[in-house]
């Protein structure tokens, strides 16, 4: 049944990265078989988890990409047939790894943020300085940097019409808690230091 042209093809891929979404490693790995049974290329399955690790894992698991990439180039460097046990690692790992699509989803939210609206200039004192007539034009001027004042400073990076979106919002799923307590913490000293509502 399965043809890398055909329709088979793509519901069997489907079902793979739904399988590994769903934290099923049993699924996953009878449609990894299919896959390879069918002559696959294994590139392709490791291209396809690395993607997932990203979309799907994201930083619930920081150490997903890792793997995901650490399988791809063993799938190189070793070729079939005994790439398919580097292959079945990475599927299990995936499959059991804490999910988010957060980093997914905020990306989404900018994308749209720029297509409705355009891009807007960053502050002035975010843009660069390496080239000639920046400090004239103020580039620059006003920068606060972190390291400095112990990590933190209340500057705003975003565009001024933008100064209250919050793009990002990490699920609380695996390592990303870590990020939400984290971000939540720096948006209210933000908004407490520039008398923004929250």
């Amino acid at each position: 049944l399965y043809d890398k042209d055909a329709d088979a093809h793509h519901d069997v891929v489907s079902a793979f990265i739904k399988s590994l979404r769903g934290s099923d490693p049993d699924a996953a790995l009878y449609y990894l078989a299919v896959m390879l049974a069918g002559g696959e290329d294994p590139k392709f399955i490791a291209r396809r988890m690395i993607i997932f690790a990203s979309e799907d894992i994201g930083n619930a698991d920081p150490r997903a990409l890792d793997l995901a990439v650490a399988v791809s180039r063993a799938v190189e460097f070793v070729g079939m047939p005994e790439c398919r046990i580097n292959l079945a690692h990475g599927v299990t790992y995936l499959s059991c790894a804490p999910k988010s699509n957060s980093s997914y989803e905020a990306l989404q939210t900018a994308l749209a943020e720029v297509e409705e609206h355009g891009a807007q200039s960053p502050p002035v004192f975010l843009r660069s300085t390496g080239y000639a007539g920046a400090k004239v034009m103020g580039h620059g001027v006003g920068y606060e940097y972190p390291h400095d004042q112990g990590g933190y400073v209340s500057q705003r990076y975003l565009p001024s019409d933008l100064q209250e979106r919050e793009f990002y919002r990490p699920s609380t799923n695996g390592w990303e808690v870590r990020c939400k307590e984290f971000l939540d913490k720096m948006r209210a000293l933000r908004r407490r230091d520039t008398g923004a509502t929250p």
